[in-house]
């Protein structure tokens, strides 16, 4: 039977799912018939095709590898809508946050507390990465002596090696195990024949090492129970004054002086004296030349010592000294270093507050250095601060001082540093008053002559210039009294700084620069004879000679007035004797008569 043609018209729109599977299963290869109803399904699930298809050339019953395939194209479905993302619906259904209230401004003690507590993790950062340094560095020299002590043990068994590396002769070259033991029967009746010499020892002299005998100290020494001996009562006392004594002490061990100034406790509340304390600082901060070495604090049983190096001389001692005088060249090497000393304390923002002859410190080269920082303190350079008025010895007080100023500077010490000038070249104070204010401003008037507002402008303004007003008008003889004892420079130098005014003062380093220190002659000169003089001489010995000599001169007047006395009785005497002789003489003639 022939086969028939399909029409097109009648099965083609019947025929489509069909079709549709038959594509599907040619495009997907030899599948099988299931796989094309599954796909079917789909098709039908998806919805009717919109597109025209071509007629299909496969049977109707047909629908395996042997079917004719469509070239129908079928149209793409309706994408199915999407579900909204669930974040946009959180979007418009979340509840508003609400937002945090902004932070208050801090105010500027926070923000400088914040500041300092960061530079405080700074600083902890810094010290903690020094410190890591240092233990690598420790780590490093731990290394480096191990590595040195590991070559110290090769070297010992090298030398052990070539000292053991020939053997000796008629040793037995064969190892230890190997030798079997000797019978002892058999040596007891062995022939005696010549012995294997023996081998050859090295004798090792053997070292005892003693150790080094105790030095034996003096009796006076070994007794001290401080490390400082110091003479018992007053033989070792040096200096004395308000803040307390100043002993003259003997290290037991290093045989070497000091001077221990002991702290006065007696009468403080708050404990540690805050002058002792601020003494202390000021001078572990100070290191020059002219300015004396604070060596240690020794607190020994309920007394607190100050140990500084000894200086033999202080300049008030050296001034006193009956025989030894020195000569101009000596006196400006001893006021040269004085105000280098000087201009080393105002440079390092300190004020001295108590120059004067005794504070002065000589050695036995001339070494001049300045002691005694019990009233010292740092200063402000460029604010005007306000201090005690109630410093500096009132000899060498400044006008400004003795009139109630309490915003001073650094003139104070200069004017104190002319006034010791003058006390080197004419062996006395300048200004030697009674020890009251009145007194002393008194004695500067009669000197230097009545201030008035030109010459100091701020006179007026002093707190005391009313209550100590100078009565009598006074005219300047500093020059009259002055200028034949010393020399032009360096009266020169002395006027400019024995000014009213403390600003037209010079500085101690404008003082420095001074002709009488560059250029004048005779130049500076060390004083290395006072290395010849005998004993110590300070203001101490220097009272106690005074006290001495005013004793020994009341004791010779009232030794001469005991003497004229007993002429006086004699004379008496004698006068009675005569009178008593004229009166019988003139009874016996006229008994004559």
């Amino acid at each position: 039977m022939g086969s028939r043609r399909p029409s097109t018209t009648t099965e083609a729109q019947p025929n489509s799912e069909r079709n549709d599977a038959a594509a599907s299963a040619g495009h997907r290869g030899d599948e099988a018939p299931k796989e094309g109803s599954d796909s079917k399904k789909e098709n039908d699930a998806s919805g009717s095709s919109s597109r025209p298809t071509a007629p299909s050339t496969a049977s109707p019953q047909s629908a395996g590898p042997s079917g004719k395939f469509s070239f129908s194209f079928k149209p793409s479905s309706k994408p199915t809508p999407m579900a909204p993302k669930p974040e946009i619906s959180q979007k418009f259904n979340a509840v508003p946050q609400k937002k945090e209230p902004e932070p208050e401004p801090r105010d500027s003690r926070d923000q400088d507390r914040e500041r300092e507590r960061d530079r405080e993790r700074d600083r902890e950062r810094d010290r903690d990465r020094d410190r890591d340094r240092e233990r690598e560095r420790e780590r490093e020299r731990d290394r480096a002596w191990e590595w040195e002590r590991e070559r110290e043990r090769d070297r010992g068994r090298d030398r052990d090696r070539d000292r053991f590396r020939e053997p000796p002769r008629g040793a037995p070259t064969e190892p230890a195990s190997a030798r079997t033991r000797p019978d002892l029967r058999d040596l007891r009746h062995a022939p005696d024949g010549p012995r294997a010499p023996a081998p050859r020892m090295r004798k090792v002299k053997k070292i005892v090492r003693t150790s080094k005998p105790r030095p034996t100290l003096e009796p006076d020494l070994a007794a001290s129970e401080s490390v400082f001996y110091r003479k018992p009562g007053n033989e070792s006392v040096v200096g004395s004054g308000t803040y307390g004594k100043v002993f003259k002490g003997l290290n037991v061990y290093t045989k070497g002086l000091v001077a221990l100034k002991r702290i006065r406790m007696e009468g403080e509340r708050d404990g540690f004296p805050v002058t002792a304390v601020r003494e202390i600082k000021l001078l572990q901060s100070l290191r020059h030349t002219n300015i004396v070495n604070l060596q240690e604090v020794m607190v020994e049983k309920n007394d607190c010592f100050m140990v500084f190096e000894y200086l033999s001389h202080d300049l008030t001692g050296l001034l006193n000294h009956p025989t030894f005088k020195l000569d101009p060249a000596q006196r400006k090497h001893l006021a040269k270093q004085l105000f280098e000393g000087l201009d080393y304390l105002h440079t390092r923002g300190v004020l001295h507050r108590d120059i004067k002859a005794a504070n002065i410190l000589v050695s036995n080269e001339g070494i001049l250095k300045l002691a005694d920082f019990g009233l010292a303190r740092f200063y402000a350079k460029r604010h005007q601060l306000d201090y005690t008025n109630r410093v500096i010895t009132i000899w060498y007080r400044s006008p400004e001082l003795l009139l109630g100023e309490t915003q001073y500077t650094a003139a104070v010490d200069v004017w104190s540093a002319a006034c010791v000038m003058v006390e080197i070249f004419t062996r006395r104070a300048i200004f030697a008053g009674d020890g009251t204010e009145l007194s002393q401003l008194d004695k500067i008037y009669s000197i230097l002559g009545t201030p008035n507002r030109q010459d100091w402008p701020g006179l007026v303004d002093m707190a005391w210039f009313e209550l100590l007003r100078p009565t009598a008008k006074r005219k300047n003889v500093f020059a009259d009294s002055y200028r034949d004892k010393l020399t032009p420079a360096a009266f020169d130098l002395l006027s400019s700084m024995f000014q009213y005014d403390p600003a037209k003062r010079p500085t101690a380093a404008e003082a420095l620069q001074h002709a009488y220190f560059t250029t004048e002659e005779p130049l500076a000169r060390q004083a290395i004879e006072l290395a010849s003089i005998d004993g110590d001489w300070h203001e101490f010995e220097s009272k106690a000679l005074r006290k001495e000599n005013e004793r020994r001169d009341r004791e010779a007047r009232r030794a001469a007035k005991d003497a004229s006395r007993e002429k006086e009785k004699k004379r008496g005497a004698e006068g009675g004797q005569k009178s008593e002789r004229e009166a019988k003489r003139v009874h016996v003639d006229n008994g004559a008569t």
